[in-house]
């Protein structure tokens, strides 16, 4: 099968970034013919740029050609895409449409429902804009990166997308990595009948972990939603002589590094290179998960799970 698959990386790399890499790579060891669109928003710098990514947000025009061009020379059957805001936008579904290719779409989070895309405001999950064909509390609540004017572009995206009905007229299929998801954004007008189930995966298996590493373990961003200032409140309670190592960056990392300086119990890893994850999930005697959010599918839950390491989570959506 000859397939496309499109995908802007984000800023700070995180699950969705690795399940485009790791369909990439099973897709291509399998035989099909696989050409690739891709974005990296480390290249929208300095002013000029991010407003130009932020007006091309609702349509971005030049994506859309670039894509049908590209599904026209590869003669691709599929366009599959992953992660569009901002630099693709729903533009790129039309495109790859034009040049008769099947368009499909893996959501992984509600990006279609909440313009910050994890009903999750405020330390609580939220759904004020669920339901809503111009997702306006958005806007009001700057949800999108605390910024009202970038609140502002992508609700108008949504808001436009809704009445041109993109998701029903220009995506023939999308996949969701569990039940949750999909019960959500069908409830949410997403056509139920074209979401298809399709868990994520892991490209290898790391072998199991001794367990024996006396820590127990936090592996994800550090950002208001994973509720990890929650974990540092519920540690300091702990009478306990464990240690808890956390990898990962994201805006709450003053938080951790202040906590690690006042807690010897706490060691803070920066953000760990791949090679030395295995060993440190598979040494912890559980990973901590403690995100607030309705999460997909996280692939840190597959990535523990696979070094036989158990997980301690809240007990939220999927």
């Amino acid at each position: 099968m000859r397939v496309v698959i499109c995908h802007n990386y984000f800023r700070e790399r995180g699950g969705e970034d690795q399940v485009f890499e790791d369909e990439l790579e099973l897709l291509t060891s399998r035989g099909h013919d696989v050409a690739t669109y891709v974005k990296h928003n480390t290249d929208v710098a300095g002013l000029g740029s991010t407003v130009k990514a932020a007006v091309g947000t609702p349509w971005h025009r030049g994506a859309a050609a670039e894509i049908e061009d590209l599904v026209r020379r590869s003669k691709a059957e599929v366009a599959h895409f992953h992660n569009w805001l901002p630099q693709i936008s729903p533009a790129g579904f039309y495109g790859a449409r034009r040049a008769g290719a099947a368009v499909v779409q893996t959501l992984h989070n509600y990006r279609w429902v909440c313009p910050k895309a994890t009903l999750f405001r405020d330390g609580q999950v939220c759904e004020d804009c669920v339901g809503k064909s111009f997702p306006w509390p958005a806007i009001r609540n700057a949800c999108y990166r605390d910024s009202t004017v970038g609140s502002t572009f992508v609700t108008a995206t949504l808001g436009l997308h809704n009445r041109m009905q993109t998701t029903t007229k220009a995506i023939d299929a999308f996949i969701a990595p569990g039940l949750f998801i999909k019960n959500k954004l069908a409830s949410a007008g997403i056509p139920e009948e074209r979401i298809y189930v399709k868990p994520n995966f892991l490209t290898r298996d790391p072998g199991p972990g001794s367990g024996d590493g006396g820590y127990f373990m936090y592996l994800g961003r550090l950002a208001p939603e994973k509720k990890v200032d929650t974990l540092l409140r519920a540690w300091r309670l702990l009478d306990s002589k464990a240690k808890l190592k956390i990898s990962g960056t994201g805006p709450l990392r003053p938080m951790v590094e202040a906590a690690a300086a006042q807690d010897p119990s706490i060691e803070y890893l920066g953000f760990a290179p791949d090679e030395d994850l295995d060993e440190l999930v598979g040494g912890a005697r559980a990973l901590i998960f403690t995100s607030g959010t309705y999460e997909a599918q996280p692939m840190v839950i597959l990535e523990t799970y696979a070094k036989g390491t158990p997980v301690i989570a809240g007990r939220l959506g999927s």
